[in-house]
C-alpha cells in the first residue's frame, strides 16, 4: 500500500488541452505549475480539432462582424458583452500562439516579413476570419503548446491522473466562513491510489462532455468531469441543455468518431441524400452553410423520413488537387477506409460535439468558489449562447486562458500556500468483483440520453431520461461508497451527474431556442434568458 502525500504547486491546473497549457504557460514565469491529464498529454479535445481558430486578421472583415456573426448563431442567447470581449481579444491571443510556433496556412505569396494567412470560411461566418493548419489545427496547437510546456522548468506534467473530486475550504470545515479552493484529490491510475494535490490557484480545464451520449465526435476523456466537480464543490452551472452535435460525422462500422471538418462545406462540398440530390436548400437559404443546429436538425429531419442510416457529404465536384491539399488528414484516413473524396460521396451523421453550457464563470474565468478557475468547454462564458459558432471554441480558450493568467497573476503574491490538507479516507471500502456493473449503466446512460435527449426532444422523453437517472445514480452512488474507485467508475459518476443537470436545464427551457429543440415548445421565447442552476451548497 503507497503511503499518503501531498503535492504542492503554485497553480494547479487540470486539463491538458489548449486552455490549459495556454494557462500554464502564461504562468509558469510565476511559479511551480502542475498539470493533470487523465490520460496522454495529447489526448484531448483539442487534438482532434480539424477547422480552425475565429479571428479578424483581414482588412475587410471586422470585429463588428465578428460579434454579429456570433450573436445570430447562438440564437442571441449570447452574452453581448462577452461576445465583444473575445472578439477584440482574438487577434493578439492568436498572435500568442503564432509567436510560439503554431504553423497556420499562410498564402502562397507572402512575406516572412509581412505573412499573410490563409483564411477560410465556415457555417455562420460572413467572412473568411478562420486560420487553420490544412485540416489539422488543433494536433498543430496541442503539438505546440504541449512541446513549450514539457520544456519548462516550472511546469510538471502528471499523465494518468484523474481529478476525483475539488478540495475547499468547507469540504473541510462546513463551518467556515469561506470557501476557497485548496487543491484536489487524485486518482493515479499508475499507482491506483487517491492522492492529495494542494494548490494556491486550481483551474479547472477539463472540457466537455459529449461522452454522455452514444455518438460522439469527442475522445473518451471528454466525461463532465470539471462540471460535475465544480457542481458537487458549490458553483452554478448554466445553459447545459444546449448540445451540439456536429452534423458531419463519417458513418463506418470501422469509424467510432471521426469528424469531417466543417470547413469541407466552407470550401463548397454538398449535403446529399442517398439519392444524390441536394437537401440543405430546402430547410434554410444558406443551404450547406447554416449553423450546425439547422444543418443537424435537417440530417435528423432526412433520416428519419426517408429511414436512411446516413445521408452524404460531397466535395468530388472540386478538383482533385484542391481537395487532396486543402484536406490532406481527411482525405488520407477516409481512403483508409475505401473512400476516395475526389471521386466518392462521404457517409455521414450527426454525433455529439460541444457542450455549449458549463460552470459560470466571469470574463476572467473566476467560478463561484475563490482561487476556482474554468476556462475552455468546462465553462459557461456567455459566448455560444445557444449555438456554437463553427471556430469559436479554440478561440475561447486561448483568450480565457490569457485573461484567467492575468487575473491570477494580479492576486498570486497575496495569496498563501495551504497547509497540510486532510488524505483521502479508503480505509472503509474494498476492490470491486463486478466491474461488469459499471460497464452495463455506462452502455445504458448513453444510450437513453441520445434516444431521449438528442437532437429533438419531448417532455416525456426528458421525464424518461430522468426517471432512469434517478435509479442509475442510487445505484452508482452506492457502489462508490463501498468499492475503491477507478477510472471508469469515476467517469460514470460524473457523466450520470452531469446527464442529470443537462435534463434539468432541457425541462427548465420551455422555448426551442438554438440546439434545444422540443417538439412540445417549438416556438421561440420574445426574451432570450439563460438557463442557470443552483447547488444547494451555493
Amino acid at each position: 500500500m503507497n503511503q499518503p502525500h501531498q503535492h504542492d504547486s503554485d497553480i494547479l491546473v487540470i486539463g491538458s488541452g489548449a486552455a490549459g497549457l495556454s494557462l500554464a504557460l502564461h504562468l509558469a514565469h510565476l511559479g511551480k505549475v502542475t498539470i493533470l491529464c487523465k490520460g496522454p498529454l495529447s489526448e484531448g479535445a483539442t487534438y482532434y480539432a480539424q477547422g480552425g481558430i475565429a479571428a479578424v486578421f483581414d482588412e475587410s472583415d471586422s470585429i463588428a462582424s465578428h460579434v454579429e456573426d456570433t450573436l445570430i448563431a447562438g440564437a442571441h442567447l449570447c452574452d453581448q458583452n462577452v461576445v465583444q470581449f473575445i472578439a477584440e481579444n482574438a487577434k493578439q491571443c492568436v498572435q500568442w500562439l503564432i509567436d510560439g510556433g503554431v504553423p497556420f496556412d499562410r498564402e502562397e505569396s507572402d512575406s516572412d516579413d509581412d505573412p499573410r494567412y490563409h483564411l477560410t470560411l465556415e457555417g455562420g461566418h460572413s467572412h473568411r476570419r478562420i486560420l487553420h493548419a490544412a485540416d489539422a489545427t488543433g494536433m498543430a496547437m496541442q503539438t505546440s503548446l504541449q512541446e513549450q510546456a514539457r520544456n519548462h522548468p516550472n511546469i510538471t506534467i502528471l499523465e494518468r491522473h484523474n481529478a476525483l473530486d475539488l478540495i475547499t475550504e468547507k469540504k473541510i470545515n462546513p463551518q467556515a466562513d469561506t470557501n476557497r479552493a485548496l487543491g484536489a484529490y487524485v486518482w493515479n491510475r499508475d499507482k491506483e491510489c487517491v492522492e492529495t494535490l494542494a494548490a494556491k490557484f486550481v483551474v479547472l480545464a477539463t472540457g466537455g462532455a459529449s461522452k454522455v451520449y452514444q455518438y460522439t465526435s469527442n475522445p473518451d476523456v471528454s466525461s463532465g468531469d470539471g462540471i460535475a466537480m465544480a457542481w458537487r464543490a458549490g458553483c452554478r452551472v448554466a445553459n447545459l441543455e444546449f448540445n451540439q452535435f456536429h452534423p458531419t460525422c463519417l458513418f463506418h462500422p470501422k469509424a467510432q468518431s471521426f469528424l469531417l471538418s466543417e470547413a469541407l462545406r466552407g470550401e463548397g462540398a454538398y449535403l446529399r441524400r442517398p439519392d444524390g440530390s441536394r437537401f440543405m436548400v430546402d430547410f434554410d437559404e444558406r443551404a450547406e452553410l447554416a449553423p450546425r443546429d439547422v444543418v443537424a436538425r435537417a440530417i435528423d429531419y432526412e433520416m428519419k423520413r426517408l429511414g436512411a442510416d446516413c445521408m452524404y457529404l460531397d466535395i468530388s465536384h472540386k478538383p482533385a488537387d484542391f481537395i487532396t491539399s486543402h484536406f490532406p488528414t481527411i482525405a488520407e484516413k477516409l481512403q483508409s477506409y475505401g473512400i476516395d473524396i475526389t471521386q466518392d460521396m462521404i457517409p455521414i451523421v450527426p454525433a455529439a460535439h460541444y457542450t455549449c453550457g458549463g460552470v459560470m464563470v466571469d470574463k476572467s474565468g473566476k467560478t463561484d468558489i475563490d482561487g476556482l478557475y474554468a476556462i475552455g468547454e468546462v465553462s459557461y462564458t456567455g459566448l455560444h449562447g445557444a449555438n456554437r459558432m463553427a471556430s469559436n471554441s479554440l478561440l475561447e480558450c486561448v483568450v480565457y486562458a490569457w485573461s484567467a493568467a492575468q487575473d491570477i497573476e494580479r492576486q498570486f503574491n497575496t495569496i498563501l500556500q495551504p497547509q497540510q490538507l486532510p488524505f483521502w479516507d479508503d480505509s472503509k471500502v474494498t476492490n470491486s468483483d463486478e466491474e461488469v456493473v459499471i460497464q452495463h449503466n455506462w452502455h445504458e446512460l448513453r444510450l437513453f440520453m441520445w434516444d431521449y435527449v438528442g437532437i429533438v426532444r419531448s417532455t416525456k422523453r426528458l421525464e424518461r431520461a430522468m426517471n432512469r437517472i434517478e435509479l442509475l445514480k442510487h445505484e452508482i452512488d452506492e457502489y462508490y461508497c463501498h468499492f475503491r474507485v477507478s477510472n471508469n467508475l469515476l467517469e460514470l459518476r460524473n457523466l450520470l451527474q452531469v446527464a442529470e443537470l443537462i435534463v434539468r436545464c432541457a425541462m427548465a427551457r420551455k422555448e426551442s431556442r438554438g440546439l434545444h429543440y422540443t417538439l412540445d415548445y417549438p416556438d421561440l421565447d420574445e426574451q432570450a434568458t439563460a438557463t442557470i442552476l443552483v447547488p444547494n451548497n451555493y
